[in-house]
């Protein structure tokens, strides 16, 4: 049985099949997630802390659902950084695979924060429902709804897409946050659109409406944090690496099974050498298996493949 991990290797071997690996620079995709967390902090407070101040002239529970949403994303950004100052630290004698997982538990904290959100704009948005809360000054109120929209708007689509280019999945569900933020937004300005035509109850219905789709995307993101912390891998994903093995002169059968510890995708392949393979040319079938799964696979940040006799 043959072991062979190339995790820090720039680029893959040279196997003669044409197929290298694009290096995977930590230290830039820590600075652009870096950056994309203190630029939307920024922005979200600021759209935050407009929405909130309209909302207590205003007395709408669906601007107020909205800012405190908005709010909170401010602190789980936090989360998230912390999450990836953690996962800095190199790997030790007791933890022997590093601390990137911190990523995931920072993402824990993102969706606690989504689900505080759906109970707060819940209880307010029934209890103005229920004795018939007034709203004013709905000019203001709705030019603070937009406000919140464009911001959160342009957060999410910043954040996802750094979140998307370094894999981190913790970043993406902040992104995720934000794009649902900029979806409370539009419904609070519904909802205030309904009350100036007329419909007092349209603000507590948009704030009911806010929470429905807050508590929607909190049990997404819930799932997906904890499908990686419990190494969920998309099988998909599995069965092409196998597939990439098999396509190399040498390997008869492959299986394949991995692992996310926080970015990084570990994939172990097990390949059965087919009877013709000499064993002396073991260590090639190897590096042009590992070459394949990098080239094929981008999500791959480790793979160790297993080399077994044939029958």
């Amino acid at each position: 049985m043959h072991r062979h991990d190339h995790s820090h290797l720039p680029t893959a071997p040279d196997t003669g099949i044409g197929d290298h690996r694009v290096p995977h620079d930590e230290a830039e995709h820590r600075s652009a997630a870096n950056r994309a967390l203190a630029y939307s902090a920024i922005g979200l407070g600021l759209a935050g802390g407009v929405e909130l101040a309209v909302a207590s002239l205003s007395h709408s529970v669906g601007l107020l659902g909205d800012a405190l949403h908005n709010l909170s994303d401010v602190s789980t950004s936090l989360l998230v950084f912390v999450g990836f100052w953690v996962s800095r630290r190199p790997a030790s004698t007791s933890h022997t695979y590093g601390y990137e997982r911190a990523e995931d538990i920072a993402g824990i904290g993102v969706a606690l924060a989504i689900w505080a959100s759906a109970a707060f704009a819940g209880v307010e948005s029934a209890r103005k429902l229920l004795h018939h809360g007034t709203t004013d000054h709905l000019g203001w109120g709705m030019a603070a709804a937009v406000v919140g929209i464009l911001g959160n708007q342009a957060v999410a689509w910043y954040k996802g897409r750094v979140g998307r280019r370094i894999q981190s999945s913790t970043l993406v569900a902040d992104a995720r946050h934000s794009w649902l933020d900029a979806v409370s937004s539009l419904g609070a300005l519904l909802g205030l659109i309904a009350v100036a035509c007329g419909f007092p109850l349209g603000d507590p219905i948009a704030g009911i409406a806010i929470t429905l789709m807050i508590s929607h995307v909190g049990y997404e993101v819930t799932v997906d944090i904890l499908a990686h912390l419990m190494d969920g891998v998309d099988p998909r994903l599995l069965d092409r690496a196998g597939q990439l093995a098999t396509s190399v002169p040498g390997v008869d059968r492959a299986t394949a099974r991995g692992r996310w510890t926080g970015r990084s995708l570990r994939i172990e392949v097990r390949a059965e050498m087919d009877g013709r393979t000499a064993l002396g040319d073991t260590r090639d079938v190897v590096d042009a298996v590992e070459a394949r799964v990098f080239a094929g696979i981008e999500e791959a940040r480790i793979v160790e493949v297993w080399a077994v006799p044939g029958p």
